[in-house]
């Protein structure tokens, strides 16, 4: 647990303040999907609100250094934020900002909820869940249509990269990996791999192989999923950042 869970309601008062005026209000991507966790309602003014509140504006400014932060306050809400590995620090505080609010928008009153951008995710819970790989939620966005060349070819080197990044993930302390493998002269794939750094290397690769190999087909022209402790995606065509 990162010592952020220590800091004082007063400092992250002002943290949060601080974020609000910071935070830039130009960001207007919509989200790739959410899901609301926990079917527990919360009363407006109560504690666990105000406590959610102080959450919301510390994971802002915790996760734009590194490009991760996970934190609770008072034992009573637990959150983390996590952006694309590839993105800029910038990119990165526009994106969790949007999406703490977001989440609370399209989950209002919601003990728990969890949102994914192309750029990052944002997930908040009454209930401790660092450590844990989260198997509550699994979204897969593919491509609607399939390879029509080389499909056998192109499903075996497909498997190839996603297997090798999800094994790179795992070993890597940002628990991210990017590659991509030629099918031939005219064909590409490009993917990416990642975790939530709460979990441990053997989880990591735990939860990419169960993305990988159950839920994401791998003859579609690129796809990715989406869960509430890793993701995928391939493409044939570059779509990270430099």
């Amino acid at each position: 647990m990162p010592s952020s869970n220590k800091i004082s309601i007063c400092l992250i008062s002002l943290l949060t303040f601080t974020i609000f005026l910071q935070t830039p209000f130009a960001f207007a991507a919509n989200p790739l999907s959410y899901y609301c966790i926990n079917p527990q309602n919360f009363t407006a003014g109560t504690p666990y609100e105000l406590n959610l509140n102080q959450l919301t504006g510390l994971l802002d400014y915790l996760t734009q250094p590194s490009g991760y932060a996970q934190a609770s306050i008072s034992q009573q809400v637990y959150g983390l934020g996590l952006c694309r590995g590839d993105v800029s620090s910038f990119d990165c505080l526009t994106c969790i900002s949007e999406a703490g609010i977001e989440a609370r928008k399209l989950c209002p009153g919601n003990k728990g909820a969890v949102i994914w951008y192309d750029n990052c995710m944002f997930k908040y819970l009454d209930q401790n869940f660092f450590g844990q790989i989260d198997k509550s939620v699994v979204v897969s966005l593919l491509n609607v249509n399939n390879i029509t060349n080389n499909q056998d070819l192109f499903k075996q080197r497909n498997s190839e990269l996603l297997g090798n990044l999800s094994q790179e993930a795992s070993i890597s302390s940002k628990r991210y990996a990017r590659g991509e493998i030629a099918i031939d002269e005219n064909t590409t794939i490009y993917g990416l791999a990642q975790c939530t750094r709460d979990l441990s290397s053997y989880d990591c690769k735990k939860c990419l192989d169960d993305q990988i190999y159950n839920n994401l087909p791998q003859e579609k022209i690129g796809g990715r999923v989406l869960g509430g402790s890793c993701n995928v995606r391939y493409e044939v065509y570059p779509f990270l950042k430099l």
